[in-house]
């Protein structure tokens, strides 16, 4: 999920609007699909991610990871893979 207004911005949504249209959409799968599949997917966070705000993206109990853009060209690519790795233990 990437919000259409951060899409080559910059702008980050901030981590209760990213947490809830993470759980509008998996909402919708666990109607269309169950509670199994629903669980089981993941749902990933791409909007302006960087070094500064995934950690707390990250909390948000439905943001099952991201879709690093422009950070990944980054020396700070590093601590986003390290908050990721911190936060997803599954």
């Amino acid at each position: 999920y990437e919000p259409v207004w951060a899409i080559g911005t910059g702008v980050v949504a901030t981590p209760m609007q990213a947490q809830d249209t993470h759980f509008q959409v998996r909402t919708i799968i666990r109607d269309l699909c169950g509670d199994q599949v629903a669980d089981a997917v993941r749902i990933l966070y791409g909007g302006s991610v960087n070094a500064k705000n995934c950690k707390e993206l990250g909390e948000m109990p439905d943001v099952d990871g991201f879709l690093v853009g422009g950070a990944s060209c980054k020396p700070e690519f590093t601590t986003i893979i390290e908050t990721a790795q911190s936060l997803y233990k599954k």
